[in-house]
């Protein structure tokens, strides 16, 4: 399992989920994440780096 630092931005907000697309190794694929586990703030277009088991808002 790969447990290295990732880069996401958010591409959409659905209910209570946030739908995240990597950025530094890019796919097709989107990460569905609760948004309770997300920062605060965060909104369609936000960048986050997941490191540790958090992810952090990016500005």
């Amino acid at each position: 399992m790969d447990m290295s630092p990732k880069e996401y931005v958010v591409a959409q907000i659905v209910g209570d989920y946030a739908m995240l697309r990597r950025t530094d190794a890019p796919s097709d694929r989107l990460n569905q994440v609760a948004l309770a586990l997300l920062p605060e703030g965060l909104e369609v277009g936000s960048r986050l780096r997941w490191e540790l088991f958090s992810y952090t808002l990016l500005r």
